[in-house]
């Protein structure tokens, strides 16, 4: 992008009742952000969802005064600026609505065709907790994948160094301006993380790290990955606001299971239990699901279909419908079995521990 389109965009960022969304419908309707400055109010005005008041600051000019002075900050500091429609824009957060129109990065981070996923938690993790997070990047380390979290104290942190000790790219989400890190304990990790991945926000060098902005960058780090990972949770938490919302972006959830009696595994717990996360133990159950395995795992390791299961008539009438119309979802197959849904997916649990069906990432189910 040219200069001025960068402060018209930056200008649009933070003019008060110009969000990302309405910012989107106006760059869409005149074609550029500097075009949104020279059109004529009366045809905005004709734009669903824009008004008066949406348009009340937008030719103030202390808001131009306002980007340019944070594009000076940008240049000297030499950061990475991320247009929405830009080639280097992570992939997948272009598909979210919410997503921020720009993206300010430093660090030696490359996304395309990456395997990313994002790995949040309790800032109280406990020795169970990282304990999983170790074993987990070792397991998932020879995959390369790109390990998205959001650098707070807890299994943020754990998880991100785990990930730059096996030479994997990590990226920190963060919830301010790149010209600070929050928490100040994590400063001496700074320089490993640029040189293995580094961070990312959509916040100006004048934003504070306040408790709103870690809650709106939770829309990026569900946004940017194709899984979530909730290591351990209590019953509320900014981690399972993340969760939420890559279940509203239609991203696969996966949840680590823990003791009912622990207050730190009831966040995860829950969510497993209302179905809104895959059961995780295992980076392998991970590589699965996401049908991420290596072509020489495949040709080593072909899946066996198991011969002569015994199964119940509810089991045999779900497999042959399966069977019949290939991969289909869990209230597809219960309407057509003319099932509950609670009985449906405790069959279907049952006979994925037979082997004899499997899940599919976007909560699919096939006949194996």
């Amino acid at each position: 992008m040219t200069e001025p389109e960068i402060i018209a965009a930056l200008r649009l960022q933070t003019i008060p009742n110009i969000g990302d969304i309405t910012a989107k419908k106006l760059i869409a309707h005149c074609g550029s952000p500097t075009a949104v400055f020279e059109d004529k109010q009366h045809r905005l005005l004709k734009i669903d969802g824009i008004g008066t008041q949406t348009l009340k600051g937008l030719h103030d000019p202390i808001y131009l005064e306002d980007a340019k002075r944070e594009f000076e900050f940008l240049s000297k500091e030499q950061m990475h600026i991320s247009y929405f429609k830009d080639a280097d824009y992570p992939f997948r957060l272009k598909h979210c609505v919410d997503g921020p129109i720009l993206l300010f990065s430093k660090g030696k981070m490359d996304l395309t065709g990456q395997k990313i996923i994002s790995v949040v938690g309790t800032r109280n993790i406990t020795n169970y907790g990282s304990s999983f997070c170790m074993e987990f990047i070792e397991e998932l380390a020879p995959l390369d994948p790109v390990i998205v979290s959001g650098f707070a104290y807890g299994v943020d942190i754990t998880i991100q160094k785990a990930a730059m000790d096996k030479g994997l790219q990590t990226i920190a989400c963060l919830a301010h301006g790149l010209n600070q890190i929050y928490p100040k304990a994590h400063k001496k990790y700074q320089r490993k993380m640029e040189d293995n991945g580094g961070f990312v926000t959509e916040f100006w060098s004048t934003s504070k790290p306040d408790r709103e902005n870690f809650l709106k960058r939770n829309r990026i780090i569900a946004g940017m990955s194709e899984a979530t990972i909730v290591v351990e949770s209590a019953e509320k938490g900014g981690s399972l606001v993340t969760a939420e919302l890559a279940n509203g972006y239609n991203r696969e959830v996966f949840a680590v299971p823990g003791r009912t009696t622990d207050k730190l595994s009831k966040g995860c717990n829950d969510l497993i239990k209302q179905q809104k996360a895959h059961l995780l133990t295992s980076a392998a159950e991970l590589v699965y699901l996401l049908g991420w395995e290596l072509e020489e795992k495949k040709e080593q390791q072909p899946i066996q279909k198991q011969l002569f299961v015994d199964l119940d008539p509810t089991e045999q009438s779900i497999y042959s419908y399966l069977q019949l119309n290939g991969k289909q979802l869990l209230d597809t197959v219960a309407l057509a079995c003319n099932l509950p849904i609670f009985k449906t997916s405790s069959t279907l649990l049952a006979m994925e521990m037979k082997g004899v069906i499997r899940p599919l990432p976007g909560k699919l189910f096939e006949a194996i």
